[in-house]
């Protein structure tokens, strides 16, 4: 009888001939009745994961032997739509508009898979069915209430403010919750949609009114459901911590508070959770990175930590901060202020002057941080050398000329082995009084960032090399290679610009490196970054060490943001125990250790993953209300992408991007080249291709489709 749940696993795979029921799979693995929870649970486990599917008779049968597999389905708003494959390294799965069995966008699906004979549409692409929906991704819809002229037992719908989700939402009288018509709804979803009904629901909360100062970033909480308020056991956990570190808390710790050290962050930041200190050493340079501790308060399985995990990230927004922990601590006692003791993790590192890690040391400190320093105050430093600013922390400029030679060191040695560094434009949003959005304007990348930004990278490789060396189980970052259909087309756009991906049998992250640097200062440099940026995968978390392709890194873990990061709080705890000899050594228990570490890993990059998804929300619903008062104006921009529907333009004083519809090109008739990326005249031969300098008019601003639609200027 199978005894760990590796080898049940093996064993289910090994045996499932045919689809079966439970009971015939616990006679052909001769497990005992008490065992059957446990088998259950791990069945549902690989369900989940796409290697074995539930059929509607309750049967189990292997993926890959019924052409079936599990997947999320990511729908269109055209009504088409894919589904990711749980199984990981398997291609993308076309679904047509009627072949969805109203699925709706993020519900995990079944599909079937239509063998290479019958896939007309896409020959050599994948397509499928839809036959059984597991799991719905909504319980609820946001978005705009109207109501209903006359339609008998319908008081309004719910059109949603996502444009994947396609069906309206059908509210009956009782079910309107005082809405008027024009608000901005959460409907809790009653059914869903059924044989071409639309679904119907109950409406929960009434958001507010469009154009209401802040509403966009109220609709996409909403939409995400990103959790604001923290549930009372974790405040109160939160209150019982000391605001001030104890002398009794130091003990044990290396007593580092004569170090010269300071913190280096944004203007507006309030929780700094890494700070720096550097000298000059015969070999080259010392350098310490201290991260704040904040395991020592948020200890494994309380309130606080099962509401860090919940959340997994601090998400931030144009117009406020939902952070992962409560402000006492993020703010508080966990943020290295300046002028009191903070506890904290040290990545101690010595560096020759080539930039070789010859030494490091990571250990449980304590610091007193000299200075709250801001990007601008430390470029004005080096960069600018403004005398006022010299003069003012004249007892730190010294460290900060260090850094700065430092930084210069390690990056030219990142650079060399491959690591890419994208410098795309990142639109930085203005908000006036109100809350209302009054310019876009382009993030500022200078020299204190990239300070930061290469020893933070530095320390974290160093903790993931550590982990790995000493083979204790950990969450790395990891970062994989693009697919190959992906670095195909890749290929065919550069090539069609002019600029060689000298790859051969395999691509490096070095190949494209070159590809940037060969764009670099021409008109086609957003464009190469953004398509070679889009032909890449996205990182992620795991305990399995894969590499990080676009740092070029064979090793890397997040380390260095405990405070906003639920994966850097359990790399701290991991960390932690290896300091203190405490690493888990019983081979069963490593096996549940890791088994928790493995969940929580894809757990953080869901949340990961959502984050994004509602600050990128946000941002888009500030920019079309910042462009609805633009219509009728002309901007100069670039091509960003081209479809056989049209191309997309980049504003480029503005950050904005919008597109112009083939239809609206009215001189010709235009035919869509996929390996050129182009879109070319039949008769006059004029082609519109990324890179392409172009001057638009803002014709229409479609709220509803988080749309934008120019027309080429005359």
């Amino acid at each position: 009888m199978p005894t760990s749940d590796k080898e049940l696993i093996e064993r289910i795979k090994a045996r499932i001939s045919r689809p079966m029921l439970i009971r015939e799979l616990m006679r052909q693995l001769r497990i005992k009745p008490e065992r059957k929870r446990e088998l259950k649970r791990i069945l549902d486990d690989l369900v989940m994961r796409g290697e074995i599917v539930r059929t509607r008779g309750n049967r189990f049968g292997l993926s890959e032997k019924m052409d079936l597999e599990t997947g999320r389905f990511q729908a269109h708003p055209a009504g088409y739509g894919f589904v990711i494959p749980e199984k990981k390294g398997r291609p993308d799965i076309y679904i047509a508009a009627r072949s969805r069995l109203d699925a709706m966008d993020g519900d995990t699906v079944v599909v079937r898979v239509s063998p290479p004979s019958e896939r007309k549409k896409a020959p050599g692409k994948r397509e499928g069915v839809i036959v059984r929906i597991l799991a719905r991704a909504h319980t609820k819809v946001v978005g705009s209430f109207e109501l209903s002229p006359s339609q008998a037992g319908v008081y309004g719908f719910v059109t949603p403010s996502n444009p994947r989700i396609a069906h309206d939402v059908i509210i009956g009288q009782k079910n309107a919750g005082g809405a008027s018509d024009g608000d901005l709804v959460s409907a809790e979803l009653i059914s869903y949609p059924m044989l071409g009904r639309p679904p119907e629901g109950r409406i929960i909360r009434i958001i507010g009114k469009p154009g209401q100062p802040g509403i966009e970033a109220e609709i996409v909480i909403e939409e995400h459901e990103l959790p604001v308020e923290f549930h009372p056991a974790a405040l109160k956990e939160a209150e019982a911590v000391p605001q001030e570190v104890m002398p009794s808390m130091s003990r044990g710790r290396r007593d580092l508070r004569d170090l010269p050290t300071a913190t280096i962050d944004g203007e507006t930041a309030k929780d700094f959770d890494d700070a720096l200190s550097i000298e000059k050493i015969p070999t080259g340079y010392r350098l310490w990175v201290h991260i704040a501790d904040v395991a020592n308060y948020v200890k494994e399985g309380s309130y606080l930590d099962q509401e860090a995990y919940r959340r997994g990230t601090s998400v931030y927004l144009p117009d406020r901060a939902i952070p992962m922990l409560p402000t006492s601590l993020s703010n508080g006692i966990c943020s290295l202020n300046p002028g009191v003791d903070r506890l904290t993790l040290t990545a101690e590192m010595d560096f020759t002057s080539q930039g070789v890690l010859s030494r490091y040391d990571l250990y449980e400190s304590v610091i007193r941080s000299n200075e709250r320093m801001t990007y601008t105050a430390v470029k004005e430093i080096l960069v600018d050398r403004d005398r006022a600013q010299r003069r003012r922390y004249a007892a730190l400029a010294p460290q900060f000329e260090l850094m700065g030679e430092l930084m210069e060191i390690l990056r030219k040695r990142r650079m060399k082995r491959g690591s890419i560094d994208f410098d795309l434009p990142e639109p930085q949003i203005v908000l006036d009084l109100q809350g209302k959005i009054s310019d876009i304007t382009r993030a500022e990348r200078n020299r204190a960032h990239m300070i930061v930004e290469e020893f933070m990278l530095a320390a974290n490789e160093t903790v993931a090399a550590h982990m790995e060396e000493r083979e204790i189980p950990c969450v790395y970052r990891v970062h994989d290679e693009p697919k190959e259909d992906a670095v195909l087309a890749l290929q065919e756009f550069l090539s069609s610009v002019g600029i060689t991906l000298a790859a051969g049998k395999k691509l490096k992250p070095l190949h494209l490196q070159r590809a940037v640097e060969q764009a670099k200062g021409t008109p086609l440099e957003a464009a190469v970054n953004t398509v070679i940026l889009r032909a890449m995968k996205q990182a992620r978390y795991a305990t399995e060490n894969s590499g990080h392709f676009g740092l070029a890194a064979e090793t890397y873990t997040h380390f260095t943001s405990p405070i906003r990061r639920y994966p850097d709080l359990m790399v701290h705890r991991i960390t932690k125990q290896a300091i203190r000899g405490l690493a888990v050594k019983d081979t069963a228990t490593a096996d549940d250790a890791e088994a928790f570490l493995s969940k929580a890993a894809a757990h953080s990059s869901l949340r990961e993953r959502v984050a994004m998804e509602a600050e990128r929300d946000v941002v888009t619903m500030l920019k079309l209300q910042f462009m609805k008062d633009r219509i009728g104006e002309s901007h100069k921009g670039v091509i960003t992408g081209v479809t056989a529907f049209g191309f997309f333009v980049q504003l480029n004083a503005l950050f904005v991007e919008g597109l112009v519809h083939v239809s609206s090109l009215t001189d010709d008739y235009y035919h869509y080249i996929e390996n050129q990326h182009s879109l070319r005249g039949e008769q006059k031969k004029k082609a519109y291709r990324i890179g392409d300098q172009v001057t638009v008019r803002v014709d229409r601003v479609d709220r509803e489709r988080k749309r934008i639609d120019f027309t080429l200027a005359k």
